[in-house]
């Protein structure tokens, strides 16, 4: 049954990755040449002997598949199905990470902690999650089922469902629904920018009602 479940769940990564990357042609290219399933494999192994208390193993593993892949994986993380790392390189997420189901990262996003916390000092990332290039979510928070983190952002407080993030500090955009199509990350608002437009306005009401007092 072990192995009927391990087969299922390296297919499974490898149709995620057809699915999602319309650079993937074939099985073979995602098979040979996507360090972000080979990191994922390493994963799967590291975790499972970290589960069975097997000690220096996982941790090797992780390393060595973090010099190959330019990806770095703690295997103490949990990570949930048809997860997908697209590109990847530098990306880092830490021990105590959790990552639910179809969640898409980008390159350079890093998962980490804060300081020297003890316990669960890394995020907790919902379902259907996407993490642009760049992003950085730390510390022992929560981001929300089918929210975004815009490319470069730095999250540091919770992140609501439904939600968007951009910038440094990361702020937070409601979104009355939910865009289909995780690729669409890029389809971002941009809250300074709407703040900028209102306070212009603003200024523009402001001049008209000053012309109108000195006229009269």
């Amino acid at each position: 049954m072990g192995v009927i479940s391990w087969i299922k769940t390296i297919s499974e990564d490898i149709n995620t990755i057809k699915e999602k990357d319309v650079a993937a042609r074939s099985v073979l290219e995602v098979i040979f040449l996507y360090q972000g399933f080979h990191v994922l494999l390493a994963y799967r192994v590291a975790h499972k002997l970290l589960k069975w208390k097997i000690p220096f193993i996982p941790r090797m593993i992780s390393q060595i598949a973090r010099f190959l892949t330019g990806i770095e994986i703690h295997p103490g993380a949990k990570i949930g199905k048809r997860f997908f790392i697209d590109h990847g390189m530098g990306v880092v997420i830490g021990e105590t990470t959790i990552i639910g189901d179809d969640v898409l990262i980008y390159q350079g996003v890093t998962l980490g902690g804060t300081g020297k916390d003890l316990g669960k000092r890394h995020p907790t990332i919902g379902n259907f999650v996407t993490l642009g290039a760049g992003a950085k979510v730390l510390g022992n928070i929560e981001i929300g089922d089918y929210s975004s983190i815009g490319a470069g952002s730095v999250v540091i407080d919770n992140v609501p469902e439904h939600c968007t993030v951009v910038g440094i500090p990361g702020r937070i955009v409601k979104q009355k629904k939910y865009i289909e199509g995780q690729l669409q990350h890029n389809r971002i608002p941009d809250p300074i920018a709407c703040e900028l437009n209102r306070l212009k306005y603003e200024v523009l009401d402001l001049q008209e009602k000053i012309i109108e007092l000195t006229q009269k």
